[in-house]
């Protein structure tokens, strides 16, 4: 349960105990109590979300990239979503998403992009440089983040799929950007969702 924080905060939370319950299997499983504080909370959120243990050794990230995240979205940085799972998932802040707007597909149609790409495309002209931004699902819409040097707090990518995932991640690593992925083919909407989440919710109850 998330109840409103101060405007551009982090979230009050009132965790439910299933909730609880699945953080002491989750830390009986695995201690990541020497991991930086701010990584920690992001892969214990991911694989709370997943049930998956191997993103212990699988989430690629740098602590300044995390604090650096932590800061815009206390200052009320703008969430960009690549889809509309992706931003349903971020509870405690509503994301921006534009892949569903009917002008993404007539600019997906008019300049040969996916969707997805065209919802950032037409996301970015809304928010510009400073947002974070939240990839789950669409590779392309990852690779039209790198290519528009959108200027990003943070970029979230963790994109799922055997066609390109691992390459985006890859890319976005490469870019130099401000950065949370995955070197796997694995991803998804509640992951990428989840690392958002483990961010704003950071300094409150889990």
């Amino acid at each position: 349960m998330t109840e409103p924080g101060p405007p551009g905060g982090t979230a009050t939370r009132r965790p439910h105990p299933i909730e609880v319950r699945s953080y002491e299997i989750l830390r009986s499983r695995v201690d990541l109590s020497p991991m930086p504080p701010l990584w920690r909370a992001v892969a214990e959120r991911v694989i709370h979300a997943s049930a998956d243990l191997e993103y212990v050794v699988d989430l690629v990230t740098d602590e300044a990239h995390l604090e650096r995240g932590l800061a815009a979205l206390r200052a009320g940085a703008p969430v960009v979503a690549d889809v509309e799972m992706v931003a349903a998932g971020i509870t405690a802040r509503r994301a921006l998403c534009r892949v569903a707007d009917p002008a993404a597909a007539r600019m997906a149609r008019a300049a040969g992009l996916t969707r997805s790409a065209a919802g950032i495309r037409l996301a970015y002209s809304e928010v510009g440089p400073g947002a974070v931004w939240v990839v789950g699902c669409a590779p392309t819409a990852l690779e039209e983040i790198i290519r528009l040097g959108v200027r990003p707090a943070l970029v979230v990518g963790l994109p799922v799929g055997f066609v390109g995932a691992a390459e985006s991640k890859q890319a976005l690593r490469d870019s130099g950007l401000p950065q949370v992925s995955n070197v796997s083919e694995k991803g998804g909407s509640a992951v990428a969702a989840a690392a958002v989440n483990a961010l704003l919710y950071h300094g409150g109850s889990r």
